[in-house]
């Protein structure tokens, strides 16, 4: 039976700002307004990266820890295809005009990749970058194509495979990530690689437009509020630390399968964000929930589809195929968008380095940090002894585990994503003492929630007077981390010269700061 997923997910330990992240499948800028596009793909799609040419990996060593390529997989792609071991320029020799999308879907025929009639891989009548399009009219439920599981790219899957499993000990980090970006690190450099006409589809490295590589200056100034530069910056950290604690040391220990051009931190940087991107991650099964969350996986052919929150089409995993489904009708010469999970905008640009326009994006949401509503119910305590209280409930808060220093409430459009933390922390900071020391005795009431005490976004006038102002309060603090107000960005939305002039990087994260703004101006509204 197929397992159907939410954008295939990837989970990463370390990408959290409050509750943990899910990076996804990739998708590529869509238009904003006026916007100008980040730098364009080359034509061919070639990756570049600096450095001396690659001496040829003949190690008779090298070879005995090498698994054979993957049933189904056979040989390298034709010359042309974009590799990260041929640098300064299109890759190849003489048949660098040859079409990598030609190539890339004469390799699907080769390998048993299977894709509609109906569809087709293009650069045309897509939001950015390659996409793919619907030739003819689809309906719900239609096949737009399959993958077999012998063509994803993985640490499984990949020629040194069998190592990795060796010193899959070793190879245990925070982001869970490594023996992946292990196999692409060899594969993109190896010479016979069977996933070369794959590669020739991707991004070239240096173009990806992910906050990580802004300047700093420029992410915080455009970003300030938003909660990116800080998740950013946690993101450099840990990377750098995996990278120099693991990652470089393993390619040291293996120079036969890694040249040096390939052990860069620069690099690594790019393929983290490619994994970031363009990764998919099995669900587990409902039994399955307590386990470890799956290894993230290359998908050729579903990694091309561009998302958006209103998307045509699914991922659904079965035993021997990963298959793309349609779930909506799919008019002749529109794009194909795969959705890479309830994401909100600032999730989107940390992870893929885009956004969707207000108001597209109806998973966008805003972030209230935890420890804002504590410095907002501190505002309120006039005595010492008040104040003491207040650090008493927050620290049974913690025990309850609905608060945390760095966790956020997550509010959306329409609801309350975190509703049930919300709801008690507004109830334990606001009830009287002594209802306090009742509650805490009995450690906690049990299932008595009122229907006054939902947090429905309609229903947030209806709380009590005392919940209201400290929410507030609370938007009121949020509002005030960024540099600009609401009108500031209202002013530049509404002026199509004016945008128009602005950078690409910031229409986007002008898009960001509006989304969440509107949201909790919103609760603004609710709580007057």
């Amino acid at each position: 039976m197929a397992t159907q997923a939410k954008r295939g997910r990837v989970s990463c330990r370390w990408l959290v700002r409050g509750a943990p992240l899910s990076p996804a499948p990739r998708a590529a800028p869509p238009a904003v307004g006026p916007a100008k596009g980040p730098p364009p793909l080359p034509p061919s799609g070639h990756l570049r990266l600096s450095g001396p040419p690659s001496p040829t990996q003949s190690s008779s060593s090298a070879r005995a820890a090498i698994s054979p390529a993957p049933s189904g997989l056979s040989g390298a792609g034709p010359p042309h295809c974009a590799r990260l071991s041929q640098v300064a320029g299109p890759v190849g020799g003489g048949d660098s005009d040859l079409d990598p999308v030609a190539s890339f879907l004469s390799w699907c025929r080769r390998v048993g990749l299977e894709l509609s009639p109906k569809v087709a891989v293009s650069r045309q009548g897509t939001v950015a970058g390659y996409g793919m399009v619907a030739q003819e009219s689809v309906q719900p439920g239609e096949l737009l194509f399959a993958v077999p599981r012998a063509v994803l790219l993985s640490q499984h899957t990949c020629s040194i495979s069998g190592l990795l499993e060796r010193e899959r000990g070793a190879l245990q980090s925070q982001s869970g990530w490594v023996p992946l970006l292990l196999a692409l690190l060899h594969e993109l450099q190896a010479p016979a690689s069977p996933w070369t006409p794959y590669f020739a589809l991707w991004p070239e490295l240096g173009s990806l437009e992910h906050p990580m590589f802004w300047p700093e200056e420029e992410r915080q100034r455009l970003l300030q509020g938003t909660g990116v530069p800080e998740a950013v910056e946690k993101d450099l950290a840990n990377i750098r630390s995996e990278y120099y604690s693991i990652v470089l040391p393993f390619m040291e220990a293996h120079p036969d399968l890694f040249s040096p051009r390939v052990r860069s931190l620069e690099l690594y940087h790019q393929l983290v964000a490619l994994v970031m991107a363009y990764s998919f991650q099995e669900p587990l099964e409902e039994e399955e929930d307590e386990k470890e969350p799956n290894s993230p996986l290359m998908v050729p052919a579903a990694d091309i589809l561009n998302h958006v929150a209103s998307h045509n089409a699914n991922l659904e995993y079965s035993p021997n195929y990963l298959r793309m489904v349609a779930t909506q009708p799919i008019p002749k010469g529109h794009e194909i968008f795969n959705t890479y999970g309830q994401m909100a905008n600032w999730q989107l640009i940390h992870m893929y380095g885009f956004v969707e326009p207000y108001p597209d994006n109806t998973d966008d949401t805003a972030d209230i940090q935890m420890v804002t509503v504590r410095e907002a119910a501190l505002q309120g305590t006039d005595v010492e002894a008040e104040r003491v209280l207040l650090y008493e409930r927050w620290d049974y808060l913690c025990k309850l585990e609905m608060v945390g220093e760095e966790g956020a409430f997550v509010i959306g459009r329409e609801e309350v994503l975190t509703e049930e933390e919300l709801t008690t922390t507004l109830k334990v900071l606001c009830m009287p003492p002594e209802e306090f020391r009742e509650f805490k005795d009995q450690d906690g009431w049990g299932d008595d929630k009122k229907e006054e005490d939902s947090l429905t976004i309609t229903n947030i006038p209806k709380l009590k007077k005392s919940w209201r102002q400290l929410l507030r309060d609370s938007v009121l603090l949020t509002l005030q981390t960024y540099a600009t107000d609401l009108k500031t960005e209202q002013d530049l939305l509404s002026n199509k010269e004016v945008y128009a002039k602005l950078s690409w990087r910031e229409q986007q994260a002008l898009q960001v700061r509006y989304g969440q703004k509107m949201i909790l101006h919103q609760l603004l509204e609710l709580t007057g």
